[in-house]
């Protein structure tokens, strides 16, 4: 039979619909069960492309023994956590604070009241390496429910308290100069790892939002050390098994500090944040490298990841069959020596092995190696390389694909549209900027109400229930933005704007200036949710930041410009001392530096000389430039008010902090005064 979560959109609710355990998806019906039934909540959350969350569900919530115990003493919660950031966030919150780390599965056992008293994340079926089973765990807690009731009460409203204290100092009131940018770069230079690319060691993320700030810092005071960083990470990357050699797109992350061996579940913002960045590498340094990843990555979201309603799924599995019927993670991208020669014959599976760093011992598991390119250009045919490639891709296409998450996350796809766009206006690929306009007009379709409110997930065209979040509103206007430089279209323009009013009026502290993660008239949680540091993504606060900085700069908005000001006084507080998880409110920080610059561009749209000047533009490296491109007569954007033709000619006018340039016909010119 299945359970409460059989009507569900969430793929990774779907995927417990059948467990013997009698889920509840998270909602007051559940907890008001547990008031009545006088029982604990289980609180489970993860997320469909997580490993361990697929490890804990075979071998705990599977098992009908489990199951019978957690029915007959707890209500057991499953949540979603890229449906429900927000709850995620707090208990996740109380996880780190409890035992130090955190992580997925995440494991909380809540009062009917929904406050936290006892915590964990992947709990095994037997006693193992110090970790309780999870029976175990289940069977303490149950006991202490029962006959130490009032103490456990204590700790949970303690735990709360606790909690609450934690509020975030906002920091400054001033907003990040040349000193906080400069000692962000230096704190980013000692954690460099310069023998591999990226920062710290072992795990290793894609530093996507780092990067950025790195160009930008460059593009502004012309720091060479800053662009050897952001190539060369860029490069290892590329390079490393963590970039899929054969079809494109990044895995989530690395398990060694060499890029070799990667974490492989495919999710949608590193793609959407990586092709952004090796866009906007292409456009520093001219790099063929990142031209590559960044049309592959593009091309990667695209083929794999849009849904039939035009939107982008969440991820890619890491998991897969590997043709006996067995799930293991990596199976469906590793290759041993034997598999290169059934599919390549001896010779060319010689090659390929040398290419590609596919070893006798394997760098993986069992024998079998993760894809890489050699670190150091030898001299190999091209021709014969890209055959083995071909070849290789259609025999990998046989064998059992990784599930997708096909649930569409508003803010993701903010970020793919950004990405998109911009990719395909820089390289002359029209199809990319349709994908970037059919994912941004579902969003306006589906995810967006009457009133302009945003809904944070969809799946197979419906529309889920839970509101968006401070991310989903800034990172589809960070989309939205983006559409409207590319294509000189007002209405994405239009729709930022409400949606960024929302932001001022839901999400800001009025006498602060201070973001939440949640609307004023969201659900309330134990805590109201506030985090500025960018972790996988943009947080919230720096996308929205970020955002609110450009619309201002297209519309003279002042309210829009004080409030991105307000919210980067945190980048001044954590810049310097914490660089690598403030990278996009230090990209913002570089674009307010900067002005940012505004563009006009006025001409007939079909004008090629109208449309030269609007290449130039947009492919100038000043941080944040914003761009508007347009009929003189146009009102399509606040930008291109009385702007005229000189002598007849397309002409391009540049301004900065009230100051403009005179207006210019002449392409070079205009580069010229966009590098200055």
């Amino acid at each position: 039979m299945p359970n409460r979560l059989a009507h569900e959109t969430s793929p990774y609710l779907l995927q417990h619909a059948d467990n013997p355990v009698d889920w509840w998806p998270w909602s007051a019906d559940a907890f008001e069960e547990a008031r009545k039934s006088g029982k604990p909540v289980l609180l489970s959350v993860g997320y469909s492309s997580c490993h361990w969350c697929h490890v804990m569900a075979h071998e705990s919530f599977e098992d009908q023994e489990t199951a019978d115990y957690l029915n007959a003493h707890f209500v057991s919660v499953k949540v979603d956590r890229e449906e429900r950031p927000d709850v995620d966030a707090v208990y996740m919150e109380a996880v780190q604070a409890a035992t130090g780390q955190g992580g997925w599965p995440m494991t909380v056992f809540l009062t009917p009241d929904a406050e936290p008293f006892y915590f964990g994340t992947y709990f095994p079926p037997a006693p193992r390496q110090g970790s309780p089973s999870f029976r175990q765990v289940l069977e303490g807690v149950h006991s202490a429910w029962t006959d130490r009731r009032d103490e456990v009460a204590e700790v949970a409203e303690k735990i709360v308290r606790d909690l609450a204290g934690r509020e975030i100092a906002f920091g400054d009131t001033q907003v990040p100069g040349e000193e906080d940018l400069a000692g962000a770069l230096l704190g980013l230079t000692r954690d460099y790892d310069a023998g591999h690319g990226g920062f710290g060691g072992a795990p290793k993320f894609p530093p996507s939002m780092a990067i950025e700030f790195l160009l930008r810092h460059h593009a502004r005071t012309g720091a060479e050390g800053a662009l050897q960083m952001a190539a060369d990470t860029c490069e290892r990357m590329a390079r490393g098994g963590i970039y899929d050699q054969l079809a494109g797109g990044f895995a989530r992350y690395s398990v060694d500090r060499e890029w070799v061996v990667p974490h492989f579940e495919k999710m949608l913002y590193d793609n959407a944040l990586l092709c952004r960045v090796y866009a906007h590498l292409w456009r520093s340094t001219g790099s063929d490298l990142a031209r590559r990843v960044a049309l592959e990555t593009a091309d990667f979201m695209v083929r794999e990841l849009r849904t039939n309603e035009g939107g982008f799924a969440s991820a890619l599995d890491a998991d897969s069959d590997d043709g006996t019927g067995k799930h293991v993670e990596g199976a469906y991208y590793v290759w041993t020596p034997a598999q290169l020669r059934e599919v390549l014959g001896d010779q060319d599976a010689e090659l390929a092995a040398d290419y590609f760093g596919v070893t006798q011992e394997g760098t993986f598991e069992e024998g079998a190696s993760v894809l890489q390119l050699p670190q150091s250009e030898g001299v190999f045919d091209a021709e014969r390389i890209a055959s083995i490639r071909a070849r290789l891709l259609a025999a990998r296409g046989e064998r059992p694909a990784p599930g997708r998450d096909d649930k569409v996350v508003a803010a993701w796809n903010g970020l793919a549209v950004a990405a998109l766009a911009e990719t395909g206006a820089y390289f002359d690929r029209p199809d990319l900027i349709e994908a970037a306009l059919g994912a941004a007009d579902l969003l306006v379709r589906l995810h967006l109400d009457e009133h302009a409110r945003l809904a944070r997930t969809s799946k197979d065209g419906r529309v889920g229930a839970n509101a968006g979040v401070l991310e989903d509103y800034a990172d589809v206007s960070e989309g939205f933005l983006a559409l409207a430089s590319v294509t000189g279209e007002g209405v994405w323009l239009e729709f930022a704007g409400f949606l960024l009013d929302h932001v001022l009026v839901q999400f800001t502290d009025e006498e602060s200036g201070t973001l939440y993660d949640t609307a004023a008239d969201a659900e309330k949680l134990i805590r109201r949710p506030q985090d500025p540091t960018d972790n996988a993504t943009p947080s919230g606060w720096s996308a929205a930041a970020g955002a609110l900085l450009s619309y201002a700069a297209q519309t003279g908005a002042e309210p829009h410009r004080a409030a991105a000001e307000r919210a980067l006084g945190v980048v001044k507080a954590l810049g310097p001392r914490a660089p690598r998880f403030i990278g996009w409110g230090l990209a913002t920080a570089e674009a307010l530096l900067d002005g940012p610059r505004e563009v006009a561009v006025v001409g007939p749209v079909d004008d090629p000389a109208t449309k030269e000047l609007h290449r130039a533009a947009l492919l100038a490296t000043a941080p944040g430039a914003v761009v508007a491109v347009g009929a003189p007569d146009s009102d399509e954007l606040p930008l291109l008010a009385e702007r005229l033709l000189v002598s007849g000619e397309p002409t391009a006018y540049v301004c900065r902090n009230f100051t403009c340039d005179a207006p210019t016909t002449d392409v070079d010119r205009l580069r010229e005064a966009l590098k200055r």
